[in-house]
């Protein structure tokens, strides 16, 4: 690719970025939330248009309008958000838009499709039914279903934007296993990441971005984590995490024996003001289903929840925010946004009502607190009243978490807080975790990034097939005694 350039709304994004992909090499792409990365990658395989420059593949010109015709050259997008259909079967799936029919009647030869699936799931390790509805299955689970239609068409350059985002340690391990097998059959691989740790350990190169410039390509055995992470932002960031100095306070929230039959049993947890707990546990183990339990999204079979030591019922997402608690969900494209609608309209949702006079919004105040959120957040929107599926997956998170900062919540549930999040913005949502603790919010977050769990967390508590298998202070313990008691070596 060179000199590409694209705007949106007379806003420049890209500024003439050239890049070199080599085939049988992973090639990390980075930069902050917004720096133009999914953007060109978009303009790669035919979804926008560019406004200027060239692209060759194997040397020759190309201009594609639509993904098929890249898919054709073998040029395939796994996105960080999900295009799974719900509805339909893993193998379906896999062969969208590609069916086995009997010749050409339209008929699907489900049980070769069904075959084949089950060919290309085992190529990365997992145990998926093939013939399951995908609906049913976890984001992680999902996540494994695009990669697998992605090996499905025979690529020759695969773009994989966030592909670990939600996937367990053991499923990175496969996935990483699967991506050196395609490296030594030549395929070519852009890897988008946030999590420096991967880049390092599975690319040979490295490329960032930033405000729709490219800053440097540099090969990964001559550069370092500063390094990159000053390209990144400009700047230097200091400690990865922050120091926590909050004190902690009285008890908060206490959670006794609760049980969802079938899927987590007797679990029993307390948080204090100014206490940030940690939930570790592998993908399946039903961290995100206690949450959700907790926030009145699920109902519960057994147990009791206390808030400042008297027992509430939380039947319902709007008992618990009317008793304090806020919560961020993991997945935000489908639980925590209204997509459509703008960046003022999702931040100012769960408070609407406070906003309102006589049931008609006061413009102004509303006005006033989004503008002073975006900056507070250092979201990046070209305005308050763009739709909120126009930002990129980190700036959409951060207005995630901005919306629940509007009713100043006493009690904080964060589900993958910093999923598909750049390392600038994570140590800006660090900050504001450890502002939120000094005011003596107390806050829950599941994590899967084991050096989150343990950077962030006063203390650790990690779930094993739906039960609380421990739970430690943090200095106690490090990431190999998390996984035990994950794997339930301490039960």
């Amino acid at each position: 690719m060179k000199g590409i350039r694209k705007s949106f709304h007379h806003h420049l994004v890209l500024d003439g970025i050239d890049l070199e992909i080599r085939s049988g090499e992973v090639h990390a792409l980075m930069g902050e939330n917004g720096a133009g990365k999914s953007t060109l990658m978009k303009i790669l395989t035919g979804m926008y248009e560019k406004d200027g420059g060239t692209i060759a593949v194997n040397g020759t010109d190309v201009h594609y309008r639509h993904p098929k015709e890249a898919e054709r050259d073998g040029i395939v997008f796994i996105h960080q958000e999900l295009s799974v259909i719900p509805t339909l079967t893993v193998a379906e799936n896999i062969f969208l838009g590609r069916e086995h029919t009997v010749g050409r009647t339209g008929i699907i030869r489900r049980k070769e499709m069904e075959n084949q699936a089950s060919v290309y799931l085992q190529k990365l390790g997992v145990d998926i039914a093939p013939n399951e509805i995908a609906g049913k299955l976890s984001v992680g689970k999902q996540q494994i279903i695009e990669i697998a239609r992605a090996l499905s068409t025979d690529a020759k350059c695969l773009i994989m934007d966030e592909p670990t985002a939600a996937l367990t340690d053991r499923e990175i391990q496969t996935l990483f296993t699967v991506i050196r097998t395609l490296k030594q059959q030549g395929v070519a691989i852009i890897y988008i990441s946030h999590r420096m740790e991967e880049i390092f350990t599975i690319c040979e190169r490295i490329s960032v971005l930033r405000d729709g410039r490219m800053i440097g390509t540099k090969s990964i055995a001559e550069t370092n984590f500063d390094d990159i992470v000053h390209m990144m932002v400009g700047r230097q960031i200091g400690e990865r995490f922050p120091k926590r100095t909050a004190p902690i306070g009285d008890e908060v929230l206490r959670v006794e024996n609760l049980t969802q039959k079938g899927v987590f049993h007797n679990v029993s947890f307390s948080v204090r003001s100014g206490e940030i707990l940690g939930v570790a546990g592998l993908m399946g183990a039903g961290r995100t289903e206690i949450m959700e339990a907790l926030f009145g999204i699920r109902k519960v079979d057994e147990g009791a929840v206390y808030i400042d030591r008297q027992p509430v019922k939380l039947g319902s997402p709007r008992q618990a925010i009317e008793h304090g608690m806020a919560f961020i969900t993991e997945d935000r494209k489908m639980k925590g946004l209204v997509l459509s609608m703008s960046v003022r309209e999702n931040l100012t949702l769960p408070t609407s009502e406070k906003l309102a006079s006589a049931g008609i919004i006061r413009a102004k105040q509303e006005a006033e607190l989004v503008q002073s959120l975006i900056a507070r957040l250092n979201i990046k929107t070209a305005s308050a009243e763009l739709e909120v599926k126009a930002l990129s997956g980190g700036n959409q998170q951060k207005v995630v978490f901005g919306k629940w900062l509007m009713m100043n919540p006493r009690i904080l549930i964060l589900d993958e807080p910093t999923r598909g999040v750049d390392v600038g913005a994570k140590k800006e949502i660090y900050e504001i975790m450890n502002e939120l603790t000094a005011q003596g919010v107390a806050i829950v977050m599941v994590s899967s990034e084991l050096p989150e769990i343990l950077g962030m967390s006063d203390r650790i508590m990690v779930v094993h097939e739906g039960k609380v298998s421990a739970i430690f202070d943090n200095e106690q313990i490090d990431q190999e005694t998390i996984m035990r008691a994950a794997t339930g070596g301490n039960e």
